[in-house]
């Protein structure tokens, strides 16, 4: 593991902290500065901590103090993240190391030592699942991975150490099933990525041992739809293709739309224009489609909306930002503001489109609505897009309006 992987896993375990306190990126730097009796901590330096770009030393004990843990844990995550081989990072990285202890990590106990459980049990467990998913939408990954982490491994145990029926087993390993793919998207957001790799693979071992198809797609496709954004296009295209087979033509057709469209973005992401062209169109032909069983709850959020969103996305990648443009104006109007990450994410969509369309001074506007909109998010998903943005922006350098946009924020690339 690299020393700047290090660094952000410090800054996403730093960034959870700050969640659960409830605070935002100014509210911390408030509360460090009444602590310490100083005005010398910004919102701009929490950022910093928390994209991994600084690791805090002086402030540990005050840090300590605001978050009401033990100052000896942020030394030990501190050091980890400077490098420290015998150092580990506190929660998340313990229970993620012992999610899999054997490879026989879903299988019962021969002899179970927990109590026998039932349908109420299960239909618990999908509450919370469904909770985190819904969590998700306003929330990002650093605050929401120690959770999603934690009932990961609660599920397992579950499973392995109690007593059911066939019936309520299988109900089970569905609720780790649709867990691990929303621990796997969360831990990517957070900039976890083996330990997001390793939430999905368990969410498929669950899904295929539940005889669930179209599970074990949704997970398929989630994996390939992460690797094809993190450096692995052809493995990331192939899963993606594999997902489509899987769930086969009977599926939802929300499900199938999304499978198509994710699709569409790993040939995108593999240079591959006119079959990331097909696809799109037949994932809005399959979400049309009127026939077929209903949609699980995890597909809830998959509408039409949601697709152009991914058309424009393609359509930027393409460099075809007359097709991008209005399409992502028309979403943004229109889109929910509390899922801030994903309004920056698509204003960051917007920014690149726009600065191919030739009108760099839009494009600072946005990078600016962009940078704004994630400084408080504990997302790197977000803070990728931004540096994506300000490379961009790069090449206008003899605009102003792009040229303050980088003097004010053009740090962040070092990061």
């Amino acid at each position: 593991m690299t020393s700047t992987d290090r660094r952000r896993e410090f800054g996403a375990y730093l960034a959870g902290l700050r969640g659960h306190s409830g605070r935002s990126q100014p509210q911390l730097a408030a509360a460090l500065c009444a602590a310490s009796g100083t005005r010398s901590i910004t919102r701009n330096e929490v950022s910093r901590w928390e994209r991994g770009a600084r690791v805090p030393d002086t402030w540990l004990p005050f840090l300590a103090a605001v978050f009401g843990v033990p100052l000896r844990e942020l030394e030990q995550a501190a050091a980890y993240a400077r490098g420290d081989t015998l150092a580990t990072l506190p929660g998340v990285a313990a229970t993620l190391a012992d999610l899999l202890p054997n490879a026989e990590a879903l299988e019962p106990l021969a002899v179970t030592c927990g109590r026998r459980i039932g349908a109420t049990t299960v239909e618990g467990f999908a509450a919370r699942v469904h909770g985190l998913r819904l969590a998700d939408d306003v929330l990002s990954g650093g605050d929401l991975i120690t959770p999603a982490f934690r009932e990961l491994r609660s599920g397992v145990r579950l499973f392995r150490e109690s007593g059911h029926s066939e019936d309520t087993g299988r109900g089970l390993l569905v609720q780790i099933g649709e867990l691990g793919q929303i621990a796997g998207w969360i831990a990517s957001d957070a900039g976890r990525s083996q330990d997001a790799e390793r939430a999905y693979r368990l969410g498929i071992s669950a899904a295929r041992q539940a005889g669930d198809a179209v599970l074990v797609a949704q997970l398929a496709g989630s994996l390939g739809y992460h690797l094809s954004n993190t450096g692995r296009e052809r493995e990331g295209l192939e899963l993606a293709k594999a997902a489509v087979t899987e769930a086969g033509p009977d599926a939802p057709a929300a499900t199938r739309a999304l499978f198509l469209d994710r699709l569409a973005w790993a040939h995108t992401r593999a240079k591959e224009p006119q079959p990331a062209l097909r696809s799109l169109g037949q994932a809005h032909a399959a979400l049309d489609a009127t026939d077929g069983a209903p949609a699980p709850s995890w597909a809830y959020w998959v509408n039409r909306e949601e697709l152009e969103v991914m058309d424009a996305r393609v359509f930027t990648e393409l460099r075809r930002p007359l097709r991008a443009v209005p399409l992502l104006r028309d979403v943004l109007e229109r889109y929910d503001a509390t899922h801030a990450r994903e309004v920056a994410l698509y204003r960051s969509w917007l920014a690149v489109a726009l600065a191919d369309a030739n009108e760099p001074e839009q494009a600072a506007e946005e990078a600016r609505n962009v940078i704004d909109a994630s400084g408080d998010l504990s997302s790197e998903r977000t803070a990728e897009r931004a540096r994506a943005v300000l490379h961009r922006l790069k090449e206008f350098e003899d605009v102003p309006e792009a040229r303050e946009v980088l003097a004010d924020h053009g740090h962040l690339l070092l990061a």
